[in-house]
């Protein structure tokens, strides 16, 4: 080729007549520019001559364009057609599209140079800018784990691209007022759950986005740019905005909850110790829980007597003697109705002054024991911060298990006062504090009864308050099969059991032969029985059951004693009932928060996943380009052959195999929505079977056929991700089978648990998946091949995953294996 030959002086000129931008390139720099060149950059010419070509270049087209430009270099490229690239944004203009015609020129005393005429194309839309600056937003939102880090960071987002934005939450029926607001194109854009633009003064423009949020919050965009052609970007982005506070206040109540739940276990850990703590010891564990500088507890004989202080934790002696007592009467039954009852403005004043301002809010909860009241516990705390909903929640829970404590502290006190069987009581408690299982403590105490109050059997029932009957629960040794069948309605009028559970209260029969209907005839006589004691086990006033304790040697007096000590035996198994129903709670409760962490976990790790594929695609492939480009150039001028040859072949082999390996990565963590139209099974397995069969080689001993149910209706799903699915399935299918055989595709509709479905069996004839290996195909960077990465069939798992559909396997060792997939018929398609 022929090159023009100029000395310096005649070239500046030259390019100095031109009106479109000129620059002369010479190894690699910029030997001259016309003032055309220099404006479209916006630089002196110091700062553009003999500065490098590629300090101008948009970052992403360095590594395409230093290829070329070495190529041009040695000669291996020829081409003259105009090459296009962006041209990087500068203050006040952004990045602009330019194609550039190369023409090689001498410069005498220099040698070869080039060329380049530049033409700009244009800006770039408005539109693709403030998306691509949106879509790093909301990269950004995916890590925000609050909602005001969701906000602010929404928020800076529209900052960056020039628009102004608020968050409103429309309270009750309207929304806050704002200056240029306009509620009805707010509520419109809530209705139609779309964007609605309106106007702002006269300058800018306003668009109302819907977020999808339960509070019915609508995002205020303002700017002098937006206009309607801005309405899917800024829908999408609102959408991902709505979707990223959701998770926010999903994460925070899951926190809450797991912050209340193992605050109440601890509670009730310690509650039900051996040896019940004091006072004392349980107001220092809730002060803690709390953060209260302070905790008072007061109580009272009844509740028409004047309330005393019981105990206290964080108090001075000088501030418990100038305690102010709750004023008045106790108060406690108003205070039931309202629940915590927080302090006044006079109150902080006055617990300010006596703590010299270390104590100034308050929180005051009754104790309530059977709807009665039964003392007041106060939690004081400095002037910040203020009680949150959920410290009030579980202060009250608190309270609960704090007149739990006081109640079984004083029964233990009772009954070491008036009862002479108390060990045997204790023993009791003992006995049932080992087991968590509402069935064996049943047992046990049924057991127990006998041999503590000397009757002859013990029969519990509990009670279902669904069904509103009594079920035979347990029954000492003698009944126990026989009695577990047993079914009372609570509204029989014959049944002493349902008597008890309707009045709550014991009821004693000294003679039953005289008892009248107080009891089933037919099976008083079927069990011999002359005289009855029947008590509830209640707990809080809810009713658990009832105990029925007979004797059938002889008709009997229950004394008074022995129903109290009966009934203090039952409070002991309610209690025991209660602990263990609360315990089968929290273990529930626990399995909820593991599984929801768990899922946690696997999201995080997921993401982390997929930004470390992102580093390892952008880290490797760029190598990887220049490998191939190097191997490529090499094969050209060295015309290899022998060694070299092989060589370069293998370097070839393995790089084209990293290539795929990080393929296979981004393929399994990138994020994928379905995009389901009505597509024909037939002609997609074809092109399926027929791209595994070229992938492969169009191996000759291996015979693929295709079977496909007649009349097959079209089915919704996304063809791309589907064929990929099928691909790698067939390619696994042909792989194993390395001496030949038939690899058979069958599509069909089946009937499945209740839903009509496609199924797709992909069945090879090869060595088949050892047992002991088969649970484990689908896990991720798990094979059995030297060459393979893992992914495949994880990647083949997600997609059917996001398809709601099925995946399932059978595999015989030696007899080969069978894929099967089925999908739904009746999903709806994806909009166009």
């Amino acid at each position: 080729m022929t090159r023009n030959l100029y000395d310096e002086a005649t070239l500046r000129s030259l390019i100095d007549n031109f009106t479109n931008p000129i620059s002369v390139v010479q190894e690699g720099r910029i030997r001259m520019a016309n003032d055309a060149y220099l404006a479209m950059h916006g630089l002196s010419r110091e700062q553009v001559e003999g500065r490098s070509f590629f300090d101008f270049l948009h970052p992403e087209d360095l590594a395409r364009l230093r290829t070329r430009y070495r190529l041009r270099e040695q000669g291996m490229l020829a081409e003259s057609d105009p090459r296009r690239y962006v041209l990087p944004a500068r203050p006040g203009v952004g990045p602009r599209e330019l194609a550039v015609h190369v023409q090689e020129v001498e410069l005498e005393g220099s040698g070869f140079a080039l060329l380049c005429n530049h033409l700009v194309l244009g800006d770039r839309p408005s539109e693709l800018e403030m998306a691509e600056r949106l879509v790093e937003t909301s990269a950004k939102l995916v890590a925000a784990r609050s909602e005001e880090a969701v906000r602010r960071i929404a928020l800076e987002g529209f900052q960056g691209v020039g628009l102004a934005a608020r968050f409103l939450v429309r309270q009750g029926e309207r929304f806050s007022p704002l200056e240029g607001f306009e509620e009805a194109l707010a509520l419109r854009a809530l209705s139609e759950g779309r964007p609605v633009f309106g106007h702002f003064e006269t300058e800018s423009t306003a668009v109302y986005l819907a977020l999808g949020t339960p509070s019915s919050e609508v995002l205020w965009v303002v700017g002098s740019q937006v206009r309607p052609s801005y309405g899917p970007v800024l829908e999408l982005f609102a959408k991902v905005v709505g979707a990223a506070l959701l998770d926010a206040r999903l994460l925070a109540d899951v926190e809450r909850s797991r912050w209340e739940l193992s605050s109440v276990a601890e509670v009730a850990r310690f509650v039900a110790l051996p040896e019940p703590p004091s006072p004392e010891d349980f107001l220092a564990r809730l002060s803690l829980l709390v953060g209260a500088e302070a905790v008072v507890l007061y109580g009272s004989d009844s509740p028409e007597g004047p309330p005393g202080l019981v105990a206290q934790v964080g108090l001075e002696p000088a501030q418990v003697e100038a305690l102010p007592m709750p004023r008045g009467e106790w108060l406690l039954a108003e205070m039931s109705a309202r629940g915590v009852v927080l302090s006044s403005e006079a109150e902080e004043r006055e617990w300010s002054a006596l703590s010299a301002g270390r104590l100034v809010r308050s929180a005051a909860v009754p104790l309530l024991l059977g709807g009665q009241p039964g003392g007041l516990l106060q939690v004081l705390r400095g002037a910040s911060p203020p009680f949150s909903a959920e410290e009030l929640r579980l202060l009250g829970t608190l309270a609960e298990l704090l007149m739990m404590l006081l109640e079984q502290r004083r029964l233990r006190a009772e009954s070491a006062r008036q009862l002479t069987d108390s060990r045997l009581l204790l023993d009791l408690a003992r006995t049932t504090a080992t087991t968590l299982e509402v069935a064996s403590i049943l047992d046990v105490a049924s057991d127990f009864l006998v041999k503590l109050l000397d009757v002859s059997n013990c029969f519990i029932l509990l009670h279902d308050e669904q069904a509103g009957v009594l079920r035979g629960a347990a029954a000492s040794v003698t009944h126990r099969d026989f009695f577990r069948g047993l079914v009372v309605p609570v509204d029989d009028p014959e049944s002493l059991a349902a008597r008890v559970a309707r009045e709550r209260r014991s009821i004693s029969v000294p003679d039953l032969s005289k008892a009248g209907s107080l009891g089933r005839r037919s099976l008083v006589q079927q069990l011999g029985q002359k005289a009855m004691l029947a008590l509830p086990l209640t707990s809080r006033e809810q009713l658990i059951g009832v105990v029925l304790l007979d004797d059938i040697r002889r008709p009997r007096l229950f004394p008074t004693a022995f129903i109290e000590l009966a009934e203090a035996t039952c409070g002991q198994i309610a209690l025991a009932i209660t602990n263990a129903r609360l315990y089968e709670s929290l273990w529930a409760s626990y399995a909820e928060l593991a599984a929801a962490r768990a899922e946690m976990v696997k999201r995080e790790r997921l993401a982390a996943l997929g930004e470390l594929s992102a580093i390892v695609a952008h880290e490797v492939r760029n190598p990887l380009g220049a490998i191939f480009n190097a191997v490529a150039s090499l094969r050209h001028l060295l015309k290899p052959d022998g060694d070299t040859a092989m060589l370069l072949d293998i370097l070839a082999e393995e790089s084209d195999r990293l290539d795929r390996m990080v393929s296979d990565l981004l393929d399994y963590t990138r994020p994928r929505e379905p995009i389901r139209q009505l597509e024909d099974v037939a002609r997609m397995l074809q092109d399926a079977v027929e791209a595994a069969w070229k992938q492969q080689g169009s191996p000759s001993h291996i015979t693929p056929t295709i079977e496909v149910e007649p009349q097959l209706p079209r089915v919704p799903l996304d063809r791309r991700h589907i064929r990929q699915v099928l691909i790698n399935m067939l390619v696994n299918a042909m792989q194993a089978m390395p001496q030949g055989g038939g690899v058979r595709v069958l599509a069909r509709r089946e009937l499945h648990e209740d839903r009509e479905l496609l199924r797709i069996d992909v069945v090879d004839q090869g060595c088949g998946i050892p047992t002991e290996l088969i649970h484990r195909v689908f896990e991720p960077f798990f094979t059995t091949k030297a060459q393979g990465t893992g992914l495949g069939l994880a990647v083949v798992k997600r997609i059917i995953e996001e398809h709601h559909g099925e995946l399932s396997l059978e595999s015989t060792p030696g007899r080969g294996t069978t894929f099967s997939i089925r999908l739904p018929l009746n999903q709806p398609t994806s909009p166009p």
